[in-house]
């Protein structure tokens, strides 16, 4: 006869598919779940709509071959953190807002929109767009995301160890884009030197912390 397992069993009853043990263990570590659930949402909102932001600075980027380059890599890194956390929201109870007008709303971050006013057409008016223009927006939207998953971190850190190591993966390739855009922004604005400590991946969005395990080629 086996003995009794101390984890066999606890407040979920067996075959009870209405709750989560994976909810309920964070419940009894003190965080709430669904405070956690919704504040992934706008966190991920905020990466999704920056995905999308990103690809219009990068085309406003035009002959900045080395600049845009770099701002694809942080593009690319961005949908790879959306694509990271989206399951976990599920995981939590949670689903992404039908509407995706409700969803970009719900963003933690600001637009990160080309610096520059529309005519009355709806046009952008780019004639006196500067290029240290683009990356001080590219440059604020990552300290938004630092600032983002810096609170989740601390949210989850002993009490959500699953969320807590998807947070701090995405925390550190944020970290990253900020210091390659100081890079570029100090030299292109200041004429100064101030360098980032390391270089632009080896593939754009190769997103070396966040990126999941591939099983297939569309992963």
């Amino acid at each position: 006869m086996s003995e009794e397992k101390s984890h066999a069993t606890g407040t979920v009853e067996p075959g009870d598919t209405s709750k989560r043990v994976g909810m309920e263990v964070i419940r009894e570590r003190g965080l709430d779940p669904e405070e956690l659930r919704e504040k992934l949402i706008d966190a991920i909102g905020a990466e999704f709509t920056t995905y999308y932001y990103y690809t219009n600075l990068r085309m406003h980027l035009a002959g900045e071959e080395d600049y845009k380059e770099i701002t694809e890599d942080a593009r690319l890194e961005d949908r790879a953190h959306f694509e990271l956390v989206v399951p976990r929201i599920y995981e939590l109870e949670g689903s992404l807002p039908n509407d995706i007008r409700d969803f970009a709303d719900r963003a933690s971050c600001p637009d990160a929109e080309v610096p520059t006013p529309m005519d009355d057409s709806g046009e952008f008016d780019t004639s006196e767009l500067e290029v240290e223009d683009i990356l001080e927006v590219l440059l604020e939207a990552e300290r938004c995301a630092i600032r983002t998953w810096s609170e989740i971190c601390d949210m989850t850190r002993g009490a959500d160890p699953r969320t807590y190591d998807m947070a701090q993966r995405i925390l550190n390739e944020e970290m990253d884009h900020e210091a390659w855009f100081i890079e570029l922004l100090s030299k292109e604005r200041d004429d100064e030197i101030n360098p980032a400590g390391h270089f632009a991946r080896g593939e754009p969005g190769d997103a070396p912390y966040s990126t999941n395990n591939r099983f297939n080629d569309s992963a």
